[in-house]
């Protein structure tokens, strides 16, 4: 299993020098990838904005929107020139994961209706298809990017397999993850594909002095809308200590899943390092 770490894109109060920092220690150490979370009603930076900047101060590692929340992009053309742009930009190293949200304040400061979210991805990921496939609009030079797509839902299977390259889940433990990425390996062999689809998650960690503290602080917040329970559950989970963090690898490996993207809750620099040295990168 491939191991990736989160841009504190979403992390409040992260400064730009921070982030640029995160990405070119991320690339040092040997993450597989540079993931990066999406919100419009919260202190966070635009994803795709996010990764160009990180693209430019590194050479190896790999750009992953995890995920761009699709509906709030409302010209699907515009998506897919902006995706190229970043996959050239970067040497050919972008993978657009995509999905639908369900932040009700999101979609209303974007003045996008909730309803007939999935049918809008549906026909907006054919488009963009179409864009990369095509000739007309570039740039092109480094051929078109990878395409995930996130969601947990038979719907979510059905379309990574229909448009993309592989499926993408949410903060799911490994045991969930397991039963969801049987669904989409089957979906993809329903859709008449060879081989195996590209299978990813995301988790959360929190490590250092500060670590419970910081967790807590930074997941309740992001995930208050989900009910204070919920939230706590999901800050609780989050990965402390060097030893949960292996074993967290471990669990995702045996599910199945084929990279796994650790998100930080801090946006200090040195916790790429603890990562690494937790994860034996």
């Amino acid at each position: 299993m491939d191991i990736s770490i989160g841009l504190p894109n979403a992390v409040p109060g992260t400064t730009g020098a921070q982030l640029v920092e995160w990405a070119r220690r991320a690339d040092a150490r040997g993450f597989k990838s540079l993931g990066t979370v999406d919100r419009v009603v919260y202190d966070n930076y635009e994803p795709l904005t996010a990764l160009a900047a990180a693209a430019a101060v590194t050479e190896r590692i790999g750009l992953c929107t995890s995920v761009l929340l699709g509906p709030l992009r409302t010209n699907p053309t515009e998506l897919a020139k902006q995706a190229l742009s970043l996959h050239a930009l970067s040497g050919g190293r972008f993978t657009l994961g995509i999905g639908l949200g369900a932040r009700e304040d999101d979609y209303e400061a974007s003045g996008v209706d909730l309803k007939g979210r999935g049918r809008w991805l549906d026909e907006a990921l054919g488009r963009v298809k179409e864009v990369w496939d095509g000739d007309e609009i570039g740039p092109s030079e480094s051929g078109s990017p990878g395409l995930v797509v996130g969601g947990s839902v038979d719907a979510s299977f059905a379309r990574a397999a229909r448009f993309g390259d592989g499926w993408i889940a949410g903060g799911a433990p490994p045991d969930q993850y397991a039963e969801m990425a049987e669904k989409a390996k089957a979906a993809w062999t329903e859709a008449g594909h060879e081989g195996q689809p590209r299978l990813m998650c995301l988790a959360y960690y929190s490590l250092g002095e500060r670590a419970e503290e910081e967790a807590k602080a930074y997941l309740m917040d992001y995930y208050a809308f989900l009910g204070e329970e919920t939230a706590g559950y999901i800050a609780s989970s989050a990965a402390k200590d060097a030893d949960t963090v292996r074993q967290y690898l471990e669990a995702f490996d045996a599910a199945g899943c084929g990279e796994l993207i650790l998100f930080p809750s801090s946006s200090d620099p040195d916790e790429v390092d603890l990562l690494a040295d937790a994860a034996g990168l």
